[in-house]
């Protein structure tokens, strides 16, 4: 069974934030993620963790919540050194939470100067903190026009060129099924890439992740088979109150 867990800025947003974490645990997750936990002290937040005995899987960067902000800076040429000083931060708040990954947002740009900025921007990241893993994500066009990493095999051209042991392939079953249609031919060509996976029902719901257009069961079984040993986020619009869409975890 794959190991689960709760992206708190989507789930149980029914309670305050400070009570999604024991709202999570008594829903039997052991770890959680956060997306943009810079408005919240760092201090209240580990205890939060500490307290309910949760591991933080994930938090993004750059530090801005981007649906108030630009959605990241890593591939916009014009913005590395606003890249460096934001990256800088979210490690405080990493190392400060014990957060496994980081994921590194491109932001919106296109072209061959975006690509090497984004390039040489993680090269920078994964030297800068080699003990820190971190992960890119391709998401898809209708859920961010214009962001820079919209392909799976971009993504990977990417990882291979940037060739660093801690960064990884971040896949989110929503937006693999959005691009491609197709989840599993995804998995099986870019899953020994992946460290850290999220799912969520198809466009536009964006709802619980139960099998029906996407065979998430399949999916679950050939994380399985693969030996997976990441966090399996559930990254979704609850469709009711979060406890009661909580069946599809097998």
């Amino acid at each position: 069974m794959p190991h689960y867990c709760a992206n708190l800025t989507f789930l149980f947003k029914e309670l305050p934030f400070r009570e999604r974490f024991s709202a999570a645990r008594e829903a039997g997750f052991d770890a959680v993620e956060v997306l943009f936990p810079y408005d919240a002290d760092a201090a209240d937040m580990g205890q939060l963790l500490a307290d309910n005995r949760l591991t933080l899987a994930l938090i993004n960067c750059p530090p801005p919540n981007y649906t108030e902000g630009p959605r990241g800076f890593a591939a916009v040429p014009e913005l590395q050194d606003r890249f460096q000083y934001d990256f800088r931060r979210t490690l405080r708040y990493a190392g400060a939470l014990g957060a496994q990954r980081v994921h590194i947002m491109a932001g919106v740009a296109d072209g061959p100067e975006a690509r090497a900025c984004f390039v040489e921007n993680l090269k920078w990241a994964a030297a800068f903190a080699p003990k820190q893993q971190l992960t890119i994500e391709p998401i898809n066009s209708l859920a961010m026009p214009g962001y820079f990493l919209n392909d799976f095999d971009q993504a990977a051209e990417i990882l291979d060129e940037v060739a660093a042991p801690n960064v990884s392939l971040q896949l989110d079953a929503y937006h693999a099924h959005t691009m491609t249609g197709d989840l599993m031919v995804t998995w099986a060509a870019h899953g020994h890439r992946a460290t850290h996976i999220q799912v969520a029902g198809p466009h536009p719901h964006r709802a619980e992740p139960h099998s029906g257009e996407i065979d998430f069961a399949g999916f679950f079984a050939a994380l399985d088979k693969s030996g997976f040993k990441g966090w399996v986020s559930g990254e979704y619009n609850p469709s009711a109150a979060t406890q009661d869409g909580l069946h599809w975890r097998v």
